[in-house]
């Protein structure tokens, strides 16, 4: 059947018209004006990459081969010495990040206990001008705090302090 095929073939082409055929025109020519200057430009074209990565392999296979053999003296290759460096700095990392997972945890810990205790409902103030520390000026009428009743009950606290250390001082003597 292929035989036929071609046989078939060869005698349309034979029996086309050997007339006057159409040429064809491109850009570069000089589309019949004349030559103009018009010609192709010459480009040059580098080697690509892999023409690069295949001539670069037989020196990078040759240094890794050397790099693989054992020294005369029966001391770790420099591949092993590096794997070992690799691995030992593995290991630091997963000791730091134990060690701050654990910090994180126990602060956390911490936060939830600070929050959940008992806040007590009053503090003891240590000098009775902490309810007037705001400036003296801009203060509107009426809003003046009455702080006898606070003095004296720092002024009796304090009494009582001093009385207490005196009974400690003539107890000891």
């Amino acid at each position: 059947m292929s035989a036929l095929r071609q046989r078939v073939a060869s005698a349309a082409r034979q029996a086309r018209p050997t007339g006057m055929r159409n040429t064809r025109t491109y850009a570069s020519e000089s589309h019949g004006h004349g030559d103009h200057g018009h010609h192709a430009h010459q480009v040059s074209e580098s080697f690509g990459p892999g023409f690069y990565l295949s001539f670069g392999v037989i020196p990078v296979s040759y240094i890794v081969y050397q790099l693989s053999r054992p020294n005369k003296d029966g001391e770790p290759t420099a591949i092993e010495q590096w794997l070992t460096k690799v691995s030992d700095v593995k290991e630091e990392l997963a000791r730091k990040n134990h060690n701050t997972t654990a910090l994180i945890q126990q602060a956390a810990e911490d936060r939830h206990l600070f929050n959940s205790v008992q806040r007590p409902g009053h503090y003891e103030l240590r000098y009775p001008e902490v309810f007037q520390h705001g400036s003296p000026t801009n203060v509107p009428a009426g809003h003046n705090i009455n702080l006898d009743k606070v003095i004296a009950h720092y002024r009796k606290q304090h009494l009582d302090e001093e009385e207490r250390k005196v009974k400690k001082l003539t107890a000891a003597e």
